[in-house]
Order: C-alpha cells, then sequence, then structure tokens
C-alpha cells in the first residue's frame, strides 16, 4: 500500500473515531497516531499503529483497542490485526523542521496536557463526557461540574461518598480533566489516602517533611480518594489538617471520596470531620438499571461494540455495578475475538452463566437458604414449603427452588424433596422460569442479589 493510500485510510479510520469519542480523548490521543504500516495476508491484514509517546500508546492499546480495530476494519474492508509502536510521523517531523508555527503551537499544547496528565495523576479516560447520569448521581455530577466551573468556590470541600464502583473516582477525575483542559499548568494532584499516607511516613523517615509540605500545601486542586484510609492515624491527620487549612486559606479547591460519610468514619478527628462537613455532602447510590444501560452503551462505544438494545438489557439485569460492567465488556470482547464469532445472545448468556458460577452462596446449608428467601420476602416457612399457589407464594418458592439447585448445585429430586416434596418436574420448570425471568426483569435479578448478599 503506498504512502498516500495509508494516509487517505488513516484519514478515514480518524474520521469514523471522532464520531465515537469526545473533541478531548481525540485531540489529547488519537490525533497523535499514525499508520505506519500494512501487511496484506489472506483475507486479512496487519496493520501497525504508530504512537508519538509510550504513554499514549499504553492508553490506546487498554482502552480503545476494539474500538480502532472495528473502525479500521470499516475502513480496509476486511478484518484487521493491530500492532501499537512508539514510532514518530515522519510527516508531522518534516512540518516540524519546516517550523510550521500553528503546528508547533498544536504540538506543544498537546504535548503540554499529556504531561500534566502524567504529573497530576488524573486519569484521561475519566471525562464528563463519558459518565453517564441517572438519578442516583445526578447531584453529585452537578456539583462536580459546578466545581469545575468556579473551584474554590462553588462548594468546599465536595464530599462525595458512596459504595464501591458506583462512580465517586470518575467524577473526581473528570473534574481534574476539565480544569487542565482549560489550563494544563494548573496545579491539581489525584490521590488515595493510602498514597497520602505514605508520603507523610516518607517524609517523617527520611527527614523530608518540608518537601512534603510544598507537594500538597501550594496546590490549587486536591483530589483525594479513600480518604477514610487516614482515620485513626494521629500523626497523618494532624498534616492534613494544616495541608487542608492551607489549600483551602489560599483559595484552592478539596474534592474528597470515602465508602461512608464523615459522620460514620471512625477515628476520625472532630476538627476533620466539622471541615468536612462544613462542605457539600454528596452520595451516589448503587445504578439502577437504566443507568446500567446507559454505562453498558458508553463503555461498548469506547471500545468500538455496538450492542443492540435487548443484549443491553440482559447485561444489565445481571450485572450490578459499573466495574462489573466494565470487567464483562472486556471478557465479552475477547471471548468474541478468540471465537472469531459475533457477538449475540447466546455468546452473552453463555458468558453470564459462566459469571454466576462464583462461590456466592456454596456454604451456605440448605435450611440457610429456605431461611433467607423466607425472611427476604416476609413469608413464613410453613406457607412458603406448603400447598398455596398464590403468586405472593409462589414466586418465592420458585426462587427458593432456583437457589437450592443453582447456587447450591442440589439435584432435583432432593430440592423436590426439601421444598414439600415435591416431584423434580416442578423444581425443572421452576428453574427454568426463574432463569429466564432474571435474564430481563431487573426486580428478580434484585431479589436474587438481595438474598445471596443476605447469605
Amino acid at each position: 500500500m503506498t504512502s498516500v493510500d495509508k494516509k487517505a485510510a488513516w484519514k478515514e479510520t480518524l474520521e469514523v473515531l471522532k464520531l465515537s469519542v469526545s473533541p478531548a480523548i481525540f485531540s489529547t490521543w488519537f490525533s497523535q497516531t499514525h499508520l505506519d504500516k500494512v501487511e496484506e495476508g489472506e483475507g486479512r491484514a496487519t496493520i501497525h499503529v504508530g504512537c508519538s509517546s509510550s504513554f499514549v500508546k499504553t492508553t490506546i492499546e487498554g482502552r480503545y483497542f476494539g474500538l480502532v480495530q472495528d473502525s479500521l476494519a470499516k475502513t480496509m474492508g476486511k478484518p484487521c490485526d493491530l500492532v501499537f509502536l512508539v514510532k514518530q510521523n515522519p510527516d508531522r517531523v518534516s512540518q516540524e523542521l519546516a517550523g510550521t508555527p500553528l503546528f508547533e503551537t498544536e504540538k506543544k499544547e498537546q504535548e503540554d496536557l499529556l504531561a500534566a496528565f502524567t504529573r497530576t495523576r488524573v486519569r484521561p479516560g475519566f471525562s464528563f463526557e463519558n459518565f453517564a447520569v441517572s438519578s442516583s448521581n445526578q447531584m453529585a455530577h452537578a456539583a462536580a461540574e459546578a466545581v469545575s466551573a468556579n473551584p474554590g468556590s462553588a462548594y468546599n470541600p465536595l464530599f462525595i461518598w458512596g459504595g464501591v464502583g458506583v462512580g465517586k473516582t470518575h467524577l473526581m477525575n473528570a473534574v481534574g480533566v476539565m480544569l487542565l483542559e482549560k489550563s494544563p499548568s494548573t496545579k491539581i494532584l489525584f490521590c488515595t489516602g493510602e498514597d497520602f499516607t505514605n508520603d507523610i511516613v516518607e517524609g517523617i523517615r527520611n527527614k523530608t517533611t518540608q518537601s512534603f509540605r510544598e507537594k500538597y500545601r501550594k496546590l490549587s486542586v486536591l483530589l483525594i480518594d479513600d480518604i477514610q484510609f487516614i482515620a485513626g492515624k494521629d500523626a497523618v491527620q494532624e498534616e492534613f489538617f494544616h495541608t487542608f487549612n492551607a489549600v483551602t486559606g489560599a483559595g484552592g479547591q478539596i474534592i474528597l471520596a470515602s465508602d461512608r460519610p464523615p459522620s460514620e468514619i471512625a477515628k476520625l478527628e472532630e476538627r476533620l470531620r466539622s471541615r468536612f462537613e462544613a462542605g457539600l455532602i454528596v452520595d451516589i447510590s448503587p445504578p439502577d438499571f437504566e443507568l446500567r444501560c446507559a454505562i453498558i452503551q458508553i463503555k461498548s462505544k469506547e471500545r468500538g461494540v455496538a450492542l443492540p438494545m435487548d443484549l443491553i438489557q440482559i447485561i444489565a439485569g445481571n450485572v450490578d455495578s459499573a466495574r462489573k460492567i466494565e470487567g464483562f465488556l472486556i471478557k465479552l470482547t475477547s471471548e468474541a475475538r478468540l471465537r472469531k464469532t459475533e457477538i449475540g445472545e447466546e455468546l452473552v448468556r453463555s458468558l453470564l452463566g459462566k459469571a454466576e458460577e462464583g462461590p456466592l452462596i456454596k456454604k451456605a446449608s440448605p435450611g440457610d437458604v429456605v431461611t433467607a428467601v423466607s425472611k427476604y420476602f416476609s413469608v413464613g416457612k410453613r406457607s412458603l414449603l406448603g400447598e398455596s399457589r398464590a403468586r405472593p407464594i409462589a414466586r418465592p418458592r420458585q426462587i427458593l427452588m432456583y437457589l437450592l439447585r443453582r447456587e447450591l448445585g442440589l439435584p432435583l429430586q432432593e430440592v423436590g424433596r426439601l421444598v414439600g416434596g415435591r416431584d423434580h418436574t416442578t423444581v425443572m420448570h421452576a428453574v427454568e422460569k426463574i432463569t429466564s425471568l432474571a435474564s430481563n426483569d431487573v426486580n428478580i435479578r434484585g431479589d436474587l442479589l438481595g438474598i445471596k448478599k443476605s447469605l
């Protein structure tokens, strides 16, 4: 393929990519790439994509591999294998040597932004553009946007709390990304409570506490994830107290994230608790069904996979957190690539089945499961195991049989014996019914998860 063909092919690919990612992500990452070499094979092509730095290569290869692969396949008209390498674009090098003022300005801006992400530890993949919003996180999203528009005065500090994988870290990073895009020289630092603790311990051990204070106290924006980990550590809390006062006193912004509100963080000094509560405290609830659908759409689009709505709803009905969704999509795309097959309902359901094989309640006894179902639905054990066919009794009984069969692995006859001496065909029908409902009905899925968690 000639040099002109390579340029045209990559230009067309970039046009496709522009439609799939935000302008900020495109200018930061994809504008730093070029098509270096094409190796034609039988029915496939191996594409060598050059990246301006190892940072760009690692990010695109890790987060956008599938998206680039699918975009190239559309352009080339055949399946493509990708090889990413660190190599400067010769056309850009020649432009740089020619001293084109506009090119030099754009190149310097991009280099400054990349250097800023590295220096501040802010993750550019977590932006407001790819954050899905619903009623469970709407307040936190609005507060983060307000802070990014007016840091230091909108809400200071902003304290975001919630369970694992609900989007706290994403929102904190999104604020950092927006501020760095406005001004890459902004003094921002993203770290965890453990990072802060380690830095102060190292400063005390090496007698370099002054450099530690220079690092943290002169920041314009300080983003600390998992702040609850500093609780109970007197020296760390003392240092953070002074850091907090120094940053906010100079007009800087502080954003904190935790798995619980300040009032519930044990062994947190009262003076810190009062400062945390002086700002805005917002919580993020676990994603509901609609939000999980939106997250799946965003994450699959980032990977270059266009999932139909029926598959999105099946996944959303079975996977309950954003992190698990991302993990499942990685597994799904990898499995489809290895099998060289299209992503369809059969593949999705087979992988969801494997995901459910984990020993969630393997240690529970049949009696424990009966008790858990009885308590969860507020149905007496006698009614649950009895003859009543009323819906408020029959559906919990079907769920009980499903759990005994699928989770404990009991034989059909044994399940029937435990649940009021029923025939094995009745058990089979119950298991099939709940399996079908669990794939499409988020309420049934929620019931199953609730019972499993209680066990």
